[in-house]
């Protein structure tokens, strides 16, 4: 499993998350409780939590990064800033296109689902799920669905918006990136992450079997700060696989399905001499970005669904 390897990494967040995700520590162990206690103090959090996001996107995003280090509501500044998102909801649940947007004028869009995807996203990472506030997001958003289960790219003028080639979903006439959006929203929820429908989104973005190894660990990056997150549309630009595979194991995706196993194949043929995968662009994720796999093929080897969508030739 090479857990020693992860637990050599001088991050206190990756080392409680190694103990209790891998090894199953428990939440009493004398060593988680140190840890947990020395991540809240981690400069790193300190400057999330003493940031001032310039606009809904980005305090979206450092909730999810705040979930991804081990925090959650039961920190306080954790609590006011899932507050400060809540404040910005609309009442139909959704959050207004024009607050992840810096500065001042219109979108030409009515409605992209992204809008109500990366808020709760964001909020379930840190326990808000079940927020009866969040919950109407959630419903807001399965109301956008397409027919086949797919997320639309939006809606502009009235009309379907034009879906880019790199947003393409294949089998659908969804957008990749929307149904991927919106699919981390429902994986991070306690219970909707198995529904149906994130069982019918992950179906679709299975289908999409390209191999972009370049594009490995983007989501790793993004969530430990190192990469910031480019634009709102394009959110989701990369096609991270080690990212598909968390989605996957999450919703309880098994290696039943002949496209997870490919995946899993295809991750482990990637898989460095000392046993960690090599982050494309910074050594200094490596850790992380093996962990992120490793939790990924344990809850897949302890999965129990497997889709049923026809395999999309590339």
């Amino acid at each position: 499993m090479n857990a020693e390897l992860l637990l050599a990494d001088p991050s206190p967040a990756l080392r409680v998350r190694v103990l209790t995700e891998l090894l199953d520590a428990p939440a009493d162990d004398p060593e988680v409780h140190d840890l947990a206690a020395r991540l809240r103090r981690m400069p790193q959090v300190e400057a999330l939590l003493a940031a001032d996001p310039r606009d809904l996107r980005q305090l979206c995003w450092t909730l999810c990064r705040l979930g991804f280090l081990g925090l959650d509501r039961s920190d306080r500044r954790v609590a006011a800033l899932a507050e400060l998102v809540f404040e910005r909801q609309s009442r139909n649940g959704s959050f207004p296109i024009m607050a992840f947007y810096r500065g001042t004028g219109e979108s030409r869009y009515s409605m992209i689902p992204l809008q109500a995807s990366i808020p709760l996203r964001g909020l379930a990472s840190v326990g808000y799920g079940h927020d009866p506030r969040a919950e109407r997001g959630y419903e807001w958003l399965l109301d956008q669905r397409l027919g086949d289960g797919a997320w639309p790219v939006g809606i502009a003028s009235g009309q379907p918006g034009y879906i880019a080639g790199y947003r393409r979903l294949p089998g659908s006439k969804g957008c990749r990136v929307n149904t991927e959006a919106a699919l981390a929203a429902l994986a991070t929820h306690p219970e909707r992450r198995t529904s149906d429908a994130a069982r019918g989104a992950l179906d679709l973005l299975l289908q999409r079997e390209t191999r972009d190894e370049w594009a490995l660990g983007t989501e790793v990056a993004r969530l430990a700060g190192i990469d910031e997150v480019g634009g709102f549309i394009t959110s989701y630009a990369r096609f991270d696989l080690a990212f598909v595979l968390e989605l996957a194991s999450r919703i309880g995706a098994s290696a039943d399905d002949a496209r997870v196993a490919d995946l899993v194949s295809f991750l482990e043929r990637l898989r460095g001499d000392g046993g960690l995968w090599e982050h494309p662009e910074r050594p200094d994720l490596t850790r992380w970005l093996t962990f992120q796999i490793l939790t990924a093929m344990r809850r897949v080897d302890a999965g129990d669904w497997a889709g049923g969508a026809p395999r999309v030739p590339r």
